[in-house]
């Protein structure tokens, strides 16, 4: 087996459920010591992270950002092969983390190791960040550590984050940002009643359909360069005994507004407690902020990345800032430039996970290509 795919087989065999890190970091910190990085290990609560550097601190700093925690892998009955025990498959590696993100994370070691074998002077500094807590609560994790940094100082210029991003091919989409996530948890109060005698009770239900309506009909923005228009999406919502003839004493709504730079989350707070209490809500909200938005215009990082995707794709990368919410939220407050080059993320938290050999095998020279682009 190659190198990367021999490494990727060894993270993917160790169950590393968020946010169990399963041996992993120790794993990887071993093979970056033997290459002259310098390891920091920083845990707090029950998640680990590493922060792995090689060069002096100062300007530039590259980061290669990654997780080495999975998601659940569902009934392994349903897999062709244990999730577990990573098997190659008609030139296709299988197993839970395959392409989110054990892949990526071998690859960015191996590419590691290999810039500073053949540059160990290199100009400014290489780091690798990894975590065990991208994929369940994101607390304790990138966030923490990011804290961390900001209150003794690091210098962050560039980022690299290997979530799965391609579409087809290795290297067609080059992610340049991302939508911020808000969440809240409504709960209206209303009066229970018998539902033969409304005028003794208090239905939230009726009293909150209005509102939502206007939450969910209200057009935010027209979008934001690359970024789609804001959007809020009602989840969830509950009331109710179970019984037909209950008004219900209370009703909650779980929503989502993902939303792009013209917001921020304090004022999408503001926005949308206004139209409850426009309606006379007797009401409580619980807001949760995932992470901001974040955009990464022209500059070096993106000229680079976008020269070498085309490199390995053979045509130049769709450069977006769709998808979900990914660690590189909490370094770009930083004040890094940040970019997302992973494998095609097709199957990724699905049954029978997996990334294709010849990908994974082209990852490192991929990553490779770039930090000699930007440190060289």
């Amino acid at each position: 087996m190659s190198d990367v795919l021999d490494l990727a087989c060894d993270l993917i065999a160790r169950p590393s459920v968020t946010p169990d890190d399963a041996g992993c970091q120790a794993l990887l910190a071993r093979r970056l010591e033997a290459a002259g990085f310098r390891c920091e290990r920083l845990r707090f609560g029950a998640v680990d992270n590493l922060w792995a550097t090689h060069g002096e601190a100062g300007a530039p700093t590259l980061v290669l950002l990654g997780h080495t925690d999975v998601v659940p892998p569902g009934p392994r009955e349903a897999w062709a092969s244990d999730p577990f025990a990573p098997q190659v498959r008609d030139g296709v590696l299988y197993g839970r983390g395959a392409a989110d993100m054990k892949g990526s994370v071998a690859a960015f070691v191996v590419a590691a190791e290999r810039f500073v074998r053949a540059r160990p002077g290199h100009a400014g500094r290489l780091a690798i960040l990894l975590t065990s807590d991208e994929e369940g609560d994101a607390i304790d994790g990138v966030r923490r550590v990011a804290e961390t940094f900001r209150a003794r100082g690091e210098r962050l210029d560039w980022c690299v984050t290997g979530e799965p991003s391609s579409k087809q091919v290795l290297g067609d989409l080059l992610r340049v940002g991302r939508r911020g996530s808000l969440s809240a948890t409504l709960r209206v109060r209303g009066v229970q009643g018998h539902v033969a005698y409304p005028e003794k009770a208090r239905n939230p239900v009726h009293q909150a359909l209005p509102a939502l309506a206007e939450l969910a009909a209200r057009r935010w923005d027209e979008g934001y360069e690359s970024f789609p228009p804001t959007s809020l999406q009602v989840s969830n919502v509950h009331a109710g005994t179970g019984a037909n003839n209950v008004i219900p004493g209370e009703l909650q709504v779980l929503f989502n507004l993902r939303y792009n730079p013209h917001w921020t989350a304090a004022r999408l707070e503001r926005e949308c407690e206004a139209v409850l209490r426009a309606h006379g809500l007797d009401y409580a909200v619980a807001w949760h902020r995932s992470g901001e938005p974040f955009y990464t215009p022209e500059g070096p990082l993106r000229v680079a990345a976008r020269e070498v995707l085309a490199r390995f794709a053979g045509a130049a990368p769709e450069e977006s800032t769709g998808g979900g919410t990914s660690d590189a939220r909490f370094i770009a407050p930083l004040g890094a430039q940040c970019v997302e080059i992973g494998p095609v993320n097709a199957s990724i938290h699905k049954v029978d996970e997996h990334v294709r050999v010849a990908d994974l095998e082209a990852l490192p020279e991929l990553y490779l290509a770039l930090i000699a682009r930007l440190l060289g």
